[in-house]
Order: structure tokens, then sequence, then C-alpha cells
């Protein structure tokens, strides 16, 4: 049973007139965190990322510079730690009803930066247009994030009902992760959210939940945050954010030895030294749940092959990149997920350097002699183009393959990546990514490239494979699935449907002063900073 719009417009009357918004938060905001002070200059933070979202709608992308801006405005529903599971936030208690949905129960003090409070009826909308080829937006949150979620319903003002087709504990890491609360009728009325993308260039365009709001906007380079003060949970540790970009990682370094930013990912392993060496700011790093890798669609040829797709793995030496290309910031990689991820196999090695036996798959295959281009984006990953120049060269190196690298933006790659698998529809079968596994469960980083139901964002086409997967998505006891989940990880490593790479670190260049530890999942919260 759904919730009636004139009930949730009542509420929403009430807050404008009232002002009376988050009582709970607002007690909350007495045990905040730090004490920041104006005098010191430790009230305002710049964060530096390599790429800056060049959308407005929450629901478009799924990169990690695009929810470490957006996650502060359009905040997560659920908490969650890597290894740990996900905990109590907007939601604040949610159980599985037995029947394929779980519900979840939401505070009742949350309201949006238009002053709009926050329904069930506002998260179940977001949810079905998050996972709704149809409507709104194709988002790749929704096949890749929410991949066995079906959709949501209002049940009453704060409980929400949400339906997914896989074993519940599955459906949590999904939704826990990557359910996010819109205004439906602010979206609606304003921006035709159920039919097109929200786009803009004003700070208007902007309407969460979250901390932060935004108070300026300049499109494809800047965007600045203050604090909410209506917002229901602890205030953040700084008045005002700014999030900006720069693509090539001398830059961000230069700017944070300059005192123009306080925070930058990605520092290329040749630049740590300079930071090093530099005044009141240090290098931090964590081994991430990301791996490189780089697809081959298998739709088309010679990657419908599975002689050549394993000849191009074997024609890669990953030892030498990870030494060579990233100074040792990285492990190589054999399989879709990286160590600590559950079902990661730690029996399969990665593919190790075999030129006679690549040359050897390749006339097997029947394509000797064969033209191919890896496609690889710059400033995206650690030394990506580096990376990219050496596998395309490794390659070229067979007596029987020719291989150029293609360097370019990472949006055409990003594209190439939801472009799916009919040999119609795409025009790059061959290119290199890099996947952050942040549920910590494999089927994150497989469901997306591999399932083919009702997946048309898919990079590879091969019914064993899918159905392995879809089979891990149906069993409840951990143990069991955790097996499961390692035969898909054999099963991926066995048909090459990437040539694998290597696991890479994440190293930030950070301000001294401030506490905050790089996760595995690569997000940056500024909720988890304290200065």
């Amino acid at each position: 049973m759904g919730v009636t719009d004139t009930t949730r417009l009542d509420r929403r009357t009430l807050l404008k007139l009232t002002g009376v918004a988050g009582t709970t938060g607002l007690a909350a905001m007495s045990g905040c965190l730090g004490d920041p002070s104006d005098d010191d200059g430790t009230d305002e933070l710049t964060i530096t990322l390599s790429q800056f979202p060049d959308t407005v709608d929450p629901l478009d992308h799924i990169t990690g510079d695009f929810f470490n801006v957006y996650d502060h405005i359009y905040e997560p529903l659920f908490d969650f730690e890597p290894g740990e599971g996900i905990f109590s936030r907007v939601v604040e208690d949610w159980e599985a009803q037995g029947d394929g949905t779980t519900e979840l129960s939401l505070r009742d003090d949350v309201v949006f930066h238009n002053g709009d409070d926050l329904t069930a009826e506002d998260v179940a909308w977001t949810i079905n247009r998050t996972v709704d080829p149809e409507m709104g937006v194709p988002s790749p949150i929704g096949t890749f994030g929410l991949g066995s979620i079906e959709g949501a319903s209002a049940v009453d003002e704060t409980t929400v009902s949400v339906e997914y087709s896989a074993a519940p504990g599955l459906a949590e890491f999904e939704f826990g992760n990557y359910a996010r609360a819109m205004n439906m009728e602010w979206a609606i009325e304003n921006h035709d959210a159920e039919n097109e993308a929200i786009s803009g260039a004003d700070p208007e365009v902007f309407n969460g939940t979250g901390p932060y709001e935004v108070v300026d906007f300049t499109s494809g380079e800047e965007i600045v945050l203050e604090r909410f003060d209506d917002y229901w949970g602890d205030e953040p540790p700084f008045e005002r954010v700014t999030f900006n970009a720069d693509g090539e990682s001398s830059g961000r370094v230069n700017s944070l030895e300059t005192g123009e930013t306080d925070l930058t990912i990605n520092v290329l392993p040749e630049d740590v030294d300079t930071v090093r060496s530099a005044d009141d700011v240090e290098i931090r790093q964590v081994t991430s749940f990301r791996n490189i890798f780089c697809p081959m669609k298998n739709t088309v040829a010679p990657f419908d092959s599975l002689e050549f797709r394993q000849a191009m793995n074997y024609a890669v030496d990953n030892e030498e990149i990870v030494e060579t290309i990233l100074s040792g910031f990285g492990e190589p990689r054999g399989q879709p997920v990286a160590p600590g991820i559950n079902g990661f196999n730690d029996e399969i090695e990665p593919y190790e350097q075999d030129v006679g036996m690549a040359e050897g798959l390749v006339d097997e295959s029947g394509y000797g002699g064969v033209e191919i281009e890896l496609t690889a984006p710059q400033g995206r990953y650690l030394n990506d183009a580096d990376v990219a120049e050496t596998v395309a060269d490794q390659i070229d190196q067979l007596e029987n393959v020719s291989c150029d690298a293609n360097i370019v933006d990472f949006g055409i790659v990003s594209d190439a990546n939801q472009a799916g698998v009919d040999p119609d529809e795409f025009e790059i079968p061959f290119f290199m990514i890099g996947w952050g596994t942040i549920t910590g469960d494999t089927d994150y980083g497989v469901q997306g490239f591999f399932t083919i139901p009702d997946n048309p964002n898919r990079t590879f086409d091969d019914e064993e494979l899918s159905d392995a997967i879809l089979e891990s998505q149906q069993i409840e006891d951990p143990d069991e699935r955790r097996q499961q989940l390692e035969e898909v990880n054999r099963l991926a490593h066995e048909k090459a449907p990437f040539v694998f790479l290597h696991t890479q670190e994440s190293i930030y260049g950070v301000r001294e002063d401030i506490q905050w530890e790089p996760r595995e999942d690569e997000t940056v919260y500024i909720w988890g900073m304290e200065t």
C-alpha cells in the first residue's frame, strides 16, 4: 500500500512553514566531530580528484570520483564498512520478510536541502528509477550495483519494501551500498526526472539529504559545499568543502605542495617521493579492492575464441608491469576480484608470461596475423596509459598478432564498458578498465560483466559462467555461497573474459593534520575525518 501525495505534501508544507527539522539530528550536533576554528583555517577543506563528474544526476554514473562528490549531497541510506557489512544511517532498521522482500524502516527526521521531508515514497521511487532502464536515465548503478533488486514500494510513511530475485544476504550487500534518496516531487516537477537525466549548471540542480548542500557550482571544474544546517545527523568536521579535479598527477601533487588542496587521490608512484619530501603533507596508501583488466567482448572476432583470449593473457608479463610501471604499487592478478573479497580463490595463480604458449594458442584459434587495438584511459588509474601501452606492446611482440594502444578520455572507455555485447551496438571490443569490488563480495565484481538475463551492459556472453553466478545468488548458506563464488572465479580465470592485470594500491597525498585513514573501497567520506 502506497502513501498518498496529500499526506506527504501536508508534512512537507508543515515543515516549510514551521522550520522544524531533524530534532534528533539537532540534538546529536552537540556531540559532533572535532571543533574546527575559523582562526586556524581548518574549517575549510579542498579535495582534488583525477576526474570531475560530468553529470549532475546522482544515478547517472558509478565511478569513485562521482560517489566521492555526490555521497556528501545524496548520502547513502546505510553506512558500509569493508569486511564488516552495513549499519544504520538514514535506514534505522531492516528485516527480510522471507518472501523475496526486505522492509527498510527510515528515520522520521530526515529532510532534503530544499526543506522537504524525506518519505518512504521518495526512497522507493529512487530505487525504481535506478533499476528500471525505461525510467529516467539508464543507470549503471542499477545494472552493476543493484543487479538483483527488482523494485521497491512504500508500505507507509517511513517503511519501504525492497523486492529482489536473489538471496536476502546478497540483496543486502546491494541496497546497503547503492540505495540513495532523491526528492521525487522536486525531481519530476523541476527536471522531468522520470523521462530524462537531471541536468543543469546551477547549485539548485542538487537536492539531497546529505550533511552538505551545494552553494557554488562550475560545471566540469568545481563544486563547493557547505554544511546543511538542518541535517539530521552529526555535524561534519568542515564548514566548507571544495571538490575540483586535475587529470595530471603532477598537477595534483603541486596543488598539495602549494597548499591549494588538502587531499588528493591517485598520486602516481613516481610522484610519491615528491610528496614525502614536502612540508606538512604526507603519503597514505592502502591495497584497494580495485582490479585493473582488459575486457574482450567475445561476440566478435578474434575474441570469440577461447584460445585467443587465453593467448592474450599469456602474452603479458604482469610481474614486470607491476615492478616497472607501478614501482611495486600493485599485485599481479588472475581472477576478477582482489584478496579480501568474499569468494576470492586462493588457488588461482596469475597467468605467467609465456610467449611460445601465446603464439601457439593464437595459431590454434585460427586468428594468426590478426590486427587488434587496445583502448585505454589516461589519468583514471595508476599510470594507466603506460600500463596499456606496455600491454599492447607485449601483445604486439607475438609473431602472429599486431596490437596498438589507443589512449582516450575515460568517458569513452566507460561508454565502451556499458555498451553491451551486441556487435551492432558497440565499436570497441578490447579496452582497459578498473573495477573496485566495493561491496566486499565477488558478486559485485562479476555479475555486471558476465550475467546474461536483463543485463544489457555485460561485456561477455557465456551461459556457463552466467549460470554459475546466478546459482550463487540464490544460495543462503554463507559457506556454500563462498565456495560457489570461488568456483565462479575459477571459471572466469579459465574462460579468460579479460586480460587479467593487477590489483592496484590507492595512494593519497594528505595534509598531515587531517586525521583520516584511506579505505579499501576507495571512498573518501568527509564525515570520517577529524582535525
